[in-house]
């Protein structure tokens, strides 16, 4: 029986498998945009917006434009802080305290006196308040300090070092006087501690130490005769407890300023707001901007400003949640303290609930030093979101 021969079937091969090729990111995804945290920065642009439009409105447009520019380079210095990774300045973290208490001492010696404070120093086209800088500073120079425990050491000590590292800035800041940015280093050092997991007793002992201070500095020391705060200091601490006792004097700004957030009533007078438009309210740009949005825009004008700091403060303490390390959960908690505290602080004055200090309301006030210092601590927050993200894609 006869084979019939053909061309033999070529055997097949198993293709080689391929490697795993990740998707390209797009520029954007490089260079870190896409991963920031979209509803900070709108909170953030809305801010900056209303202030730009408010101080054009009510100020003048020259005013609006300076604004306008402060926050551009804020902005560019956001996006850039964002871009590294926080977790290198705790390494160096004495640096960036020796440098806080630099240009704090800087600006004693060489600074230009401005209604008896001296806390500027005048650049060629700017005019910078170092105190601004230095809360952030001083808050990526605690949140290093309270991590990194020396060996053999008690809490107690511990506490009392923190604490002293803040005091002393702290101190000399009052000495300029800046008695508002002085109030916010405090806060910054206490809410350190308090994120840190200070136990409740050194925390305890702290309040009780900051109610004795107070009261030997506004009661026991003026009473002996020998007060340690200036008169005019001593009345705005005190005024806003009795708002019409001196409405010509110490309570004339209160006054004022309850007047104009009273008449915006629910929608605001617009340009009929004479409280602002013809000089009543002292101010009306920087330390009093609230009331000038209150009666301008009346309520609703009011409460949109408060959604947009509600929306600030609760992305930053959702920041400090995802966190990837202890060290970016104190910085975004202090970061969120110090923000909560203007606020507070700022539109307590503005409704006679909370004494005269002096604490511009964050991002709204006319201000290069304290929009571009508090843009860039947005920029350590979105660094923080920013490394999270990365964080969490590297484990998948």
């Amino acid at each position: 029986m006869a084979v019939v021969s053909g061309p033999r079937p070529r055997a097949r091969v198993a293709p080689r498998p391929q490697p795993f090729a990740e998707p390209r990111e797009s520029l954007l995804e490089r260079v870190g945009v896409l991963r920031l945290d979209f509803s900070l920065l709108g909170a953030v642009l809305g801010l900056l917006g209303l202030s730009v439009v408010v101080l054009d409105q009510v100020v003048s447009s020259e005013l609006a434009i300076r604004q306008a520019i402060y926050a551009v380079v804020g902005l560019a210095l956001m996006f850039a802080v964002a871009q590294v990774d926080y977790s290198r300045f705790r390494e160096l973290r004495v640096g960036i305290y020796t440098a806080m208490i630099g240009m704090i001492v800087l600006v004693l010696i060489v600074g230009e006196a401005t209604r008896g404070a001296r806390s500027w120093i005048e650049l060629p086209f700017f005019t910078f308040q170092p105190s601004e800088l230095g809360k952030v500073l001083l808050t990526l120079a605690l949140a290093a300090m309270v991590i990194d425990r020396v060996p053999n050491t008690s809490e107690w000590k511990r506490t009392a070092a923190v604490l002293l590292a803040g005091a002393v800035p702290t101190g000399l800041v009052f000495l300029q006087p800046d008695l508002g940015s002085a109030f916010v280093y405090v806060a910054i050092t206490l809410t350190v501690l308090f994120v840190a997991g200070t136990r409740w007793q050194h925390l305890a002992a702290i309040g009780a130490a900051g109610v004795a201070i107070a009261l030997i500095v506004l009661v026991l020391a003026p009473a002996a005769g020998h007060p340690i705060l200036k008169p005019y200091q001593q009345d705005r601490l005190t005024a806003f407890l009795s708002p019409s006792a001196d409405p010509a004097d110490s309570t004339y700004q209160i006054r004022q300023s309850q007047i104009a957030v009273g008449a915006g009533g629910k929608t605001g007078r617009g340009d009929n707001a004479t409280q602002t438009r013809q000089g009543f309210l002292p101010e009306r740009h920087n330390d009093f901007i609230f009331a000038t949005v209150g009666e301008r825009y009346g309520f609703v004008g009011a409460a949109f400003l408060l959604s947009l700091y509600a929306l600030l403060i609760w992305r930053a303490l959702r920041i400090m949640t995802l966190s990837k390390n202890l060290y970016g959960a104190i910085i975004a908690g202090a970061i969120a303290g110090m923000l909560l505290f203007h606020v507070f602080v700022n539109v307590g004055m503005n409704i006679g609930i909370a004494p005269i200090t002096g604490i511009p309301l964050p991002l709204v006030s006319a201000g290069g030093s304290s929009v571009i210092a508090t843009l860039i601590a947005i920029g350590l927050l979105q660094s923080i979101y920013v490394q999270s993200q990365l964080a969490s894609r590297s484990r998948v």
